[in-house]
């Protein structure tokens, strides 16, 4: 297992993290953790030199308003002296935080929750720009420096999702030890991007990387001409293993999170770890590396960059978004996976669907990319509704 420094705080961090978000569960019922078979891949895990264990108030759970199953069971699974041997990390459910008391309310029911007296790496859950704003207001940089002071956490950082300039302010408010953003070769420009990741790091921020398979989407049923690029090389690699190595290429990165279910996943998991080094991959890697993402981008429909410089619609429609389900389902769709992608269309609300346009066209006089956004919305209602 390679390690590196996370950041600021000059510890040492294995660069293979355990997401505790997707465990393997009983039943299909994500409530119901199959504890026996969890407890052996994360003790595995740790036995081989994994020292980063992420988990969430809501993991597990029924609901993002409800505390799930993933942190009683983490604090269950590092007794018998494995707590001794991780760096721990949760996340205040920052989305719930109505005054400034329930940021200690929750933070404590966690301690208890994770059996433990301490933190070492507490994230501010999932900000936002809105999130943020209630947040500040509340006085969230009071109550980090109150709970590092008193010993509750080691370290504060915070998990991110929305725009760039978003993330860049956020990183300049605070004295954060470390942040969290969604990152793979697919999503080098997406919300946070390389460019905050460079940001980040410039500011000696760690940096931990969720997402780095795109739930998997990059790791199943790949398109046959990026399956044709990865058989160039002369090493053999699964697709989990050549996406994994391009985000551990980047000195940036501390460490990536692998939500692993099983032992297999794990196993090929450490075996990468094991020399996946900062600017390891050759020029010929880099080269089938960018085939393989071109091939995707080929398949994207439209060229939206979700800069918002579109909205707001004078009819409600959120254009982005319903551009970023139109363009998932491009990417991914394979036979028998219709089905599954166009039901991810109902969480856009309905008022905010394309087929409240009007082509009043207001929001093509705006787009700096030029596209044909009334004819793109049309193509996104054909598909979804």
């Amino acid at each position: 297992m390679l390690y590196r420094t996370y950041g600021k705080t000059n510890e040492k961090v294995s660069e293979l993290g355990f997401g505790c978000m997707r465990l393997p569960i009983i039943n299909g019922d994500s409530t119901k953790i199959d504890e026996e078979k969890a407890t052996e891949m994360i003790r595995h895990a740790i036995d081989n030199g994994v020292n980063y264990i992420d988990t969430a108030f809501p993991y597990h759970g029924t609901g993002m308003g409800n505390g799930g199953e993933s942190e009683p069971f983490v604090g269950r699974a590092l007794k018998d002296g494995y707590r001794e041997k991780v760096n721990l990390a949760t996340k205040l459910p920052s989305w719930l935080i109505k005054t400034r008391e329930d940021m200690d309310k929750y933070l404590n029911a966690q301690l208890e929750r994770l059996q433990t007296d301490r933190i070492d790496f507490y994230l501010v859950h999932a900000l936002n720009a809105g999130v943020w704003e209630n947040l500040k207001k509340l006085g969230i940089d009071e109550f980090l420096d109150s709970a590092i002071k008193d010993g509750r956490i080691r370290y504060a950082g915070f998990s991110f999702h929305d725009k760039l300039e978003v993330f860049k302010d956020i990183v300049d408010y605070y004295d954060w030890s470390f942040c969290q953003i969604q990152y793979n070769y697919l999503d080098e420009n997406y919300q946070a991007g390389k460019e905050g990741l460079q940001y980040a790091a410039s500011k000696g921020l760690g940096v931990a990387i969720m997402e780095p398979l795109r739930g998997g989407k990059i790791v199943k049923n790949l398109p046959e001409e990026a399956m044709k690029a990865f058989d160039e090389y002369d090493v053999k690699r699964s697709p989990a293993e050549w996406a994994l190595r391009w985000v551990w290429n980047h000195p940036e990165v501390s460490v990536v999170l692998s939500g692993m279910n099983d032992m297999d996943n794990i196993n090929e998991n450490i075996r990468t770890a094991s020399d996946a080094a900062p600017n390891s991959l050759s020029e010929k890697e880099l080269e089938i590396m960018n085939k393989v993402k071109n091939v995707y981008k080929e398949r994207v429909k439209v060229n939206c960059t979700a800069c918002e410089y579109c909205m707001p619609c004078p009819k409600g429609v959120n254009i982005p978004k319903n551009f970023t389900y139109y363009n998932e389902y491009s990417l991914f769709v394979t036979p028998g996976t219709e089905k599954e992608l166009k039901a991810r269309y109902s969480s856009v609300k309905p008022e905010e669907r394309a087929i409240n346009c009007v082509e009043c066209g207001k929001c093509e006089s705006h787009c700096p990319q030029s596209i044909k956004i009334r004819q793109e919305l049309k193509n996104v209602t054909a598909l979804f509704a």
